[in-house]
Parts: C-alpha cells; structure tokens; sequence
C-alpha cells in the first residue's frame, strides 16, 4: 500500500486545493492531509477550524484521511510510514520555494520522494492569501472555494470586524 502526505496550513482550503486531493487520491492507496500548526504564520483561521473545513469539504473521499500536526514534517510523514510527500505548485514563484524544501526534505528523508502537481488551469491564480483578501473587502470568493468555504470565511472575516468595532477607541490628547 502507498501511502501519500499532503501538507499545508490550507488557510483557507481552496479549490485548487481539493483538485490536487481529488487527483492524488485517484494515485495512491491513501492519502493522509497533514493540516499544519503553523502558529508562527498567525492563520485566519485556527487550527481546529482549518481541520474542521478540510473535513467538509473532503468527507467523501473514502481513502483522504486528515489530521494536523506539528514540528517537522518529517515526523509526521514517518508516524504514517507515508512513502511520498504530495506539493501543489501553482507558479514559478512557488518552484524556487518547493525546490528548497525538496531539497532539505530529501537530506532528512532519503528515502522518501517528493511529487508536484499543478492545479487544474482555472485554479492555478488561487491562494488562501488572495481568497481572504478578497473576502475582507467584501469580494465574491464563491469561484475559489466550496460553498460551505465561503460560510465560513464570511463569518469569520464578520467576527473579526465585530471585534474590531468593539475595541475601545484611543483617546486623543
């Protein structure tokens, strides 16, 4: 059996995303989605969500497993005795990064292989970057993500302007 690992913050889990799931795991035996910690980017959205929102949009997949972690992808690949380690690459400016990656990853798991996708045409543009920009502006950001995304998204972006509202205003002297 082969096994994949397909890591990422997915913050927000786009749909360039689930084509790149949809397709690895028409591959390999198992695909297992590694949702990063990743706390030193400060996500949108925590970690408990992100998980949640891959769990809704990827529940239909009988062989996509998802679970976060933590620390070096390297141990998580290992704890999975995963085979292969599954990247999207959707410009040349992710290339020069993944191929620095690629490159460490090989030095700390020889015998693991690294495998690069490219979305599908029309959602190669898309970023969860982009996707939450657009949205807090008010944007529509229904051709990038799933519906049940864009809940999501629209509340959270409306739970932080609340927040924002609520603080107390300085006082100018």
């Amino acid at each position: 059996m082969i096994v994949a690992v397909y890591p990422g913050t997915f913050d927000p889990f786009t749909r360039g995303h689930e084509d790149i799931v949809r397709r690895a795991a028409s591959i390999f035996d198992k695909l297992i989605i590694g949702v990063a910690d990743s706390r030193n980017k400060r996500p949108f959205f925590t970690l408990d969500e992100r998980l949640a929102i891959a769990r809704e949009v990827l529940g239909h997949y009988p062989n996509v497993q998802i679970e976060s972690f933590k620390g070096l992808l390297k141990d998580f690949v290992r704890s999975h005795e995963a085979r292969v380690i599954v990247r999207g690459l959707r410009a040349v400016s992710d290339f020069e990064y993944e191929f620095q990656m690629a490159g460490m990853n090989r030095y700390l798991m020889p015998d693991i292989e690294m495998m690069f996708m490219t979305p599908a045409d029309q959602y190669q543009f898309i970023s969860g970057t982009i996707v939450r920009e657009i949205a807090q502006l008010d944007g529509d950001i229904s051709k990038f993500v799933f519906p049940s995304v864009e809940k999501w998204i629209k509340e959270k972006v409306a739970a932080l302007a609340a927040d924002r509202h609520s603080l107390p205003q300085q006082v100018q002297g």
